[in-house]
């Protein structure tokens, strides 16, 4: 596996690449053209500036997180081949900039949903948490602007003001797609890009939604290991596979990760391993990467990794912020510094103990 750290880009990113070049074990980042408009192609030069900027640091660009999707696909309406059109050219130029893998979702009108970005813990730091009983109360036009006082200046991706101002027209466009509906626009993307990820060697590798239920009524289908299956089965292709992320597949209990890690083999394009800490069922705050601050055991997931051959990139996925950093809710450098370290170190020791 490769250890690497989501990073935003200079323009956007509190945390720099000097910084991330000095955490032992981490040799690449995940990035994006943070500022692009989803259902736009991406310029080559764009991509290439990107790609330098991260070489000249003595890291790789290891892959893209995310090139978004534009709901036009998720919806299926009659004009969204022009934007997967788009979609296949920015394909096409990652791969002949030498990037073959990309994490996307398919999930409608909210990418990741979270009640509270700033939840004290008892140690003082502060985490990204969920509580059900909190949705229950909101009107979905409300949710951006409940949680807007703790971005700490950011731009959150999926969540970017002019698409939150656009939130009542995208529940109007989502009305009559369920999860079948979402299903077969799913399968249609993933037919119409196949080829071209076949030609450049590209993988990719959908991320979970995020909590793994129905929010606000919205289908949401990529969330547990029948509905994985479902999707690589229906587009049985290597180059179609998962990102597996252990915090938003573990926010639903009933998931058991390193199972479903199991049965994954050769289709894990791409690992988020985070911990999260239940306080019931549907209340759950992010916690340290460590197993006993939390709910899940690190060790076993990151097992069932090494025992399927995982050689893929990986990052510690959203940390807690400690040590009065100031920084995008969850994306500071000190706590996912914390965390690629414990990760490689759990590596390591399942490495050396099978040798």
């Amino acid at each position: 596996m490769q250890m690497t750290l989501r990073w935003y880009g200079s323009k956007f990113d509190t945390v720099t690449l000097k910084q991330i070049r000095q955490i032992p074990g981490v040799t690449g980042v995940i990035s994006t053209l943070y500022d692009s408009v989803p259902g736009e192609a991406w310029e080559m030069e764009d991509i290439l500036n990107l790609k330098k900027e991260i070489e000249a640091a003595g890291l790789k660009l290891v892959g893209i997180e995310s090139v978004n999707i534009h709901d036009a696909i998720k919806v299926g309406t009659p004009d969204r081949d022009k934007y997967i059109d788009n979609y296949i050219l920015t394909l096409e130029r990652l791969g002949q900039a030498d990037i073959h893998m990309v994490c996307y979702n398919f999930m409608p009108v909210f990418d990741w949903t979270r009640t509270e970005l700033a939840r004290m813990r008892p140690d003082g730091s502060t985490v990204l948490a969920y509580t059900q009983e909190a949705i229950d109360k909101l009107n979905p036009e409300e949710m951006f602007a409940s949680i807007a006082g703790d971005v700490n200046g950011s731009i959150l991706p999926g969540w970017e003001p002019e698409r939150m101002a656009r939130v009542k027209e995208l529940f109007e466009i989502y009305k009559d797609v369920d999860d079948e509906k979402l299903f077969e626009n799913l399968k249609y993307f993933l037919e119409r890009i196949m080829p071209v990820c076949d030609k450049y060697d590209i993988n990719m590798a959908i991320h979970p939604d995020d909590p793994a239920w129905s929010v606000f009524g919205l289908p949401r289908i990529i969330i547990n290991k029948e509905n994985i299956h479902r999707m690589m089965k229906m587009v049985d292709n290597p180059h179609n596979g998962v990102t597996f992320c252990s915090g938003s597949y573990g926010t639903n209990l009933q998931n058991d990760l390193p199972d479903m890690i199991r049965s994954l083999k050769g289709r894990i394009h791409f690992a988020h391993v985070r911990n999260l800490k239940f306080n019931s069922p549907t209340d759950f705050e992010e916690s340290a990467h460590l197993s006993s601050d939390g709910t899940f055991d690190m060790y076993e997931i990151m097992l069932a990794l090494y025992d399927i051959g995982f050689t893929g990139p990986i990052r510690p996925d959203h940390g807690r912020m400690i040590w009065d950093e100031v920084a995008m809710p969850g994306y500071g450098l000190y706590d996912r510094a914390l965390g690629a370290t414990y990760l490689n170190g759990l590596w390591e020791a399942i490495e050396k103990s099978h040798k």
